[in-house]
């Protein structure tokens, strides 16, 4: 909007009242008045292309700028402290231009460097010369797209004001090897990329203190033992002698943990149960509610990777060894979503390899292929009507819960296995072409059934058949699992 109040001058022109504006102000029209300095004539309009005092004096329209606006250039040198620190480059927010009063604009406000512009040495990444808060002077590289700076290439530029991070006093100039800083309170040491003049009196000295720098040589053995610990080896922690008062110290403590460990307290024998086989959709809450009803829990969990997926398993501890009993009787084979999970003693010694091996049905066994995800138990039994006695039926299933598309038949018939294959070999079941053959485990117990002639495992089978054998030969096999780390 345009002010409004305001005189008319001798030559016929109208004189504004001064009046706060900010940039694009519509402040007046180039028939009254012609743009001057702190305004643009664009169309006609006279718009304030700078926050000010807007006023028309002598038929010219300004804007007194309360804080004149400063263009960086290359070559100009700014103070500026570090703010941001990635491993290869790191960012700087700029207090001034020196030289230039005034401020700057957003898009020049912070100034982007990289390791290699830091000093004249090989630098492992930006924290090693450079931190958080400090003050330094660098020189404008680039000023568009961003602005671009360097602390390397002259000696009155680099690190100005640095503190230390343990205790926060000021870092004192101090070379000791590998080090050049040293902290006169907690005796921090580290290395910075130091400017001539840091600290007080450096700029009246006949060397600044760039010199301790110690340009272009190679590293010592204590720096790169620092150095090849990673990230973590180049923690800071609060010194002790500054921040302890004497006091003595009390530490946070989880209820029922014991004082100085920081661990739970073990429970008794046979209350903590492994829980195995759960879905991939079972949560913590899932796990809790169905075995809430056989005792009162002391912990419940569901373990989760790094992307908090469900890893198949969890663990459930109970107050009384009677109440595990119980949830172990009564839900250790229990279906959740199709999937049968196991229940056994977290802690029992004979968890590993003296477990029960699944018992199959009597009968030869059948492998049935390509089978519809819709099948049923009951639509793949009735294709054995009258033809063989199906003694058992497993299907397979995913982790998930969904069919697989095949499934192994037990039939009681143990030497008509070339007979009943032949007939349902290639017959349909809902709209699908099956395939039906003796299984590699054959019999019960792993001989090796009837196999028919000019038939191997690579000869006719889909890609789906073949890793259903191999999944029956992997589970035949009974491969000890890896054993686990285990967790408290």
């Amino acid at each position: 909007m345009r002010p409004t109040s305001g005189h008319v001058c001798a030559k016929g022109m109208k004189i504004m009242t001064p009046s706060l504006v900010t940039p694009g102000t519509h402040v007046s029209t180039s028939a009254e008045c012609e743009a001057g300095e702190g305004t643009i004539e664009i169309d006609g309009k006279i718009l304030a292309t700078t926050t000010g005092m807007f006023s028309i004096d002598d038929g010219m329209a300004t804007v007194s700028a309360g804080k004149k606006i400063v263009m960086p250039e290359v070559g100009d040198t700014v103070l500026c402290e570090i703010v941001k620190l990635n491993e290869k480059n790191g960012e700087a927010q700029v207090i001034c231009i020196e030289g230039k009063p005034g401020s700057v604009l957003p898009e020049h406000l912070y100034g982007q460097f990289h390791v290699t512009g830091i000093v004249d040495r090989y630098m492992h990444q930006t924290a090693d010369a450079v931190r958080r808060r400090d003050v330094c002077r660098a020189e404008v590289k680039e000023t568009s797209p961003v602005l671009r700076i360097s602390f390397r290439d002259r000696d009155d530029c680099g690190v100005l004001h640095a503190i230390c991070p343990s205790c926060g006093d000021v870092l004192g100039a101090d070379l000791d090897g590998d080090w050049n800083v040293r902290c006169p309170t907690c005796n921090y040491q580290s290395y910075r990329a130091l400017a001539d003049n840091y600290g007080a009196g450096w700029e009246e000295l006949d060397q600044g203190a760039s010199v301790l720098n110690n340009s272009g040589k190679r590293w010592g053995g204590a720096a790169e033992a620092m150095f090849a610990k990673g990230p973590a080896g180049r923690a800071t922690f609060i010194a002790a002698d500054v921040r302890e008062d004497g006091r003595e110290r009390s530490y946070f403590r989880f209820e029922g943990e014991s004082a100085g460990k920081g661990r739970r307290p073990r429970n008794a024998p046979g209350c903590r149960l492994f829980v195995g086989g759960l879905p991939r959709d079972v949560g913590t809450e899932e796990l809790r509610a169905l075995f809430t009803e056989h005792g009162d829990m002391t912990d419940c969990i569901v373990l989760t990777d790094d992307n908090g997926v469900n890893r198949g398993f969890g663990f459930v501890t109970y107050s009384d060894k009677s109440q595990a009993d119980a949830a172990i009787a009564k839900l250790n084979g229990h279906k959740i979503n199709g999937r049968k999970i196991g229940v056994r003693d977290a802690d029992s010694d004979d968890k590993k390899g003296k477990k029960e091996k699944r018992s199959d049905p009597e009968g030869l066994k059948l492998y049935i292929g390509n089978l519809p995800f819709k099948a049923t138990e009951e639509n793949i039994k009735a294709m054995f009507d009258g033809i063989a006695t199906v003694n058992g039926l497993v299907i397979a299933t995913s982790g998930d819960g969904k069919p697989k598309g095949f499934a192994f038949a037990f039939i009681k018939e143990m030497d008509k296995g070339e007979e009943i294959v032949s007939k349902l070999n290639g017959s349909e079941l809902l709209g699908r072409r099956i395939k039906v053959d003796v299984s590699q485990g054959g019999k019960k117990g792993g001989s090796r059934g009837p196999k028919r002639e000019g038939n191997n495992n690579s000869d006719g089978k889909s890609s789906r058949e073949l890793q259903a054998l191999r999944e029956e030969q992997e589970d035949a096999k009974k491969r000890p699992r890896r054993r686990r780390e285990k967790k408290d």
